[in-house]
């Protein structure tokens, strides 16, 4: 126990202090893979890589001055839609395998309440939703089928500012 403060300590001068959180979102310009993403196997997590990539790459294309914090309806719900279908296809492939959260957002897709999925659990002030959202609809749905949901969000890697290296002249 005595250890553990040192440790903590040591782990932390180790950090890498060009990566920092706001709010609990890395900044940055440029997302990065972490490693498990090529290592790890776990249909789960790699239902998540598929998430992150779909999501960091729609975030770059929003755009503005730090790509990591722009949000859309259409990013969160196209990234959201890409990690159901990664799953659905590992469980085609692996009828064994589960997941809490991955088991019940599958069953929201089927059910045909993604977007409004989206929109309750994950929503952002100023967000563009489409019209014909049927949010009375899936609060009925929800009150019988997501009793005790918690949403997730898993990200596999981190965004942090790209450094340009300067070459020297040839």
């Amino acid at each position: 126990m005595r250890f553990l403060l040192p440790l903590i300590c040591l782990l932390i001068a180790s950090c890498d202090h060009g990566i920092y959180t706001r709010d609990g979102v890395t900044d940055g310009d440029s997302f990065y893979l972490a490693p498990g993403a090529f290592s790890n196997e776990d249909p789960a997590y790699q239902s998540w890589v598929t998430y992150s990539l779909i999501k960091s790459a729609c975030q770059l294309k929003i755009g503005g001055e730090n790509p990591a914090r722009a949000s859309s309806f259409e990013c969160e719900f196209r990234s959201r839609r890409h990690l159901v279908n990664a799953w659905e296809e590992k469980l085609n492939n692996n009828q064994s395998i589960s997941d809490d959260y991955l088991d019940q957002l599958a069953a929201v897709h089927r059910a045909g309440y993604l977007a409004e999925y989206t929109v309750h659990f994950h929503g952002r002030k100023g967000w563009m939703t489409p019209p014909g959202l049927r949010s009375a609809s899936f609060r009925l749905w929800r009150r019988e089928h997501l009793r005790g949901h918690r949403p997730m969000t898993r990200i596999t890697g981190s965004w942090n500012h790209h450094k340009k290296v300067m070459r020297p002249p040839t």
